[in-house]
């Protein structure tokens, strides 16, 4: 199994920044691909950001420019760093990695962008 586990969340002010971490553990290898999804209140899950494996990341359209995915292979983590946080950017973001084409989630991290 696969499991996904998020942080780095809270409340910043419009214009700050964020760095959010997913570290995953079990059976990960091999995975498709790794993203990064947020759920603003009342509205649909979207996609943030996809890292396929071996390929570059897709971001999208609403944070290109303002958000940076990286990874830490030794520690199977990866990480979203978000700068110019609006306060649209407030939502619980959830970590996803796909592995034969089966989706595994963690259980988020808040993100409240609020002056």
């Amino acid at each position: 199994q696969v499991q996904l586990v998020e942080s780095g969340g809270g409340l910043v002010q419009p214009g700050g920044s964020l760095r959010l971490s997913c570290t995953a553990s079990g059976t990960i290898f091999p995975f498709n691909a790794m993203g990064w999804y947020r759920q603003a209140p009342g509205k649909q899950r979207e996609l943030v950001a996809v890292m396929p494996r071996g390929d570059n990341t897709n971001y999208a359209d609403s944070v290109k420019g303002r958000f940076t995915t990286s990874g830490d292979n030794a520690r199977n983590t990866v990480y979203l760093q978000m700068n110019s946080l609006k306060p649209e950017d407030t939502g619980v973001y959830y970590c996803n990695l796909n592995r034969f084409g089966r989706d595994y989630w963690g259980e988020g991290t808040l993100v409240t962008v609020s002056s």
